[in-house]
């Protein structure tokens, strides 16, 4: 299923780029090949470097694709510059592409975050608000028709993450369990990833897992997408609410160029443009961070990962 994703989503990225190639001065780039990514084909005006925008596969890669392209051709038109899209399936490629200087800006977990973060390398830009709120949870959802009524009930059980460093899709669960004495390894018959939170929810619809944890933002996009989903489907817990996943750029980033791009995205709801790319995202508006939503997040973090202070 994995493969056929892939291959339906580099059909639609050079149907794309073809299509786009005359009518946009910045056509941007959709890296998606063969589960690490690699460059498909990208156009650059002569002189202007482009922008490179990091997303890893929260959703998978066409939903991913389809869902950021206006918010590149804003960012192309607003900032006068190519855009490439960087996308990778886990969360720590993506922290590394911005570790290492080859993305400028990137759309993380607050997992992944709060990694990067302690070692230096990641620092919040904007966070976005979506239905009032700049918080999410992380749901605990079963088949419909499970036996399963509550969290002590998934022992002995297959379990899907999302992945390593998903705050919801994977540190809440482990926070739970340490707090029960427990590790997935102990409490768990199985444990897969699915690299991406819709491919999670579809893993617990078709029974294939017993359980997962996923975003709840993508839960309710999804079912809203999907209402048939909602029937087989059921939550059995919700997380207390964390800082929701934040858009981050290394500290070290032009000044200039982190100005413009927070600008930028700071008046997207004050721009035609802008609005419909806030739609596809479904995001209300992007907001100035305050790095104290997140520390939940560190907090478990810590406990989880044995950090010293």
């Amino acid at each position: 299923m994995r493969r056929e994703f892939l291959f339906l989503g580099i059909g639609l990225v050079l149907l794309f780029l073809t299509a786009c190639r005359d009518s946009s001065p910045y056509p941007y780039v959709q890296l998606n090949v063969e589960d690490r990514g690699a460059v498909v084909a990208v156009e650059r005006a002569p002189g202007k470097l482009p922008l490179r925008v990091a997303v890893a596969a929260v959703i998978s890669p066409k939903a991913t694709f389809d869902t950021y392209s206006p918010l590149l051709d804003y960012l192309a038109r607003r900032l006068d510059r190519p855009v490439e899209l960087l996308q990778r399936p886990t969360y720590a490629e993506i922290n590394e592409l911005l570790r290492t200087g080859q993305a400028d800006v990137g759309f993380v977990c607050g997992g992944a975050f709060v990694e990067g973060e302690r070692e230096g390398y990641l620092e919040l830009l904007v966070v976005p608000e979506i239905n009032g709120q700049i918080t999410y949870q992380s749901l605990i959802i079963v088949p419909a028709d499970s036996p399963l009524w509550n969290f002590a009930d998934l022992r002995g059980r297959r379990f899907a993450f999302s992945d390593p460093l998903s705050n919801s899709g994977r540190l809440y669960v482990q926070y739970r369990l340490l707090q029960m004495g427990e590790s997935p390894e102990s409490f768990f018959d199985e444990t897969i990833y699915t690299y991406s939170h819709d491919n999670s929810i579809r893993a617990v619809a078709e029974a294939i897992v017993d359980g997962a944890s996923v975003d709840s933002l993508v839960f309710e996009a999804l079912l809203r997408a999907e209402p048939n989903l909602a029937s087989r489907l059921r939550v059995i817990e919700r997380s207390p609410r964390f800082g929701i996943p934040p858009v981050v750029v290394h500290p070290a980033l032009d000044t200039t160029l982190k100005n413009a791009l927070r600008q930028a995205l700071l008046e997207m709801n004050r721009d035609t443009q802008g609005k419909q790319a806030l739609q596809a995202l479904h995001v209300d508006h992007f907001t100035p961070p305050n790095s104290a939503t997140y520390e939940d997040i560190r907090r478990m973090a810590a406990q989880v990962r044995g950090w010293q202070k």
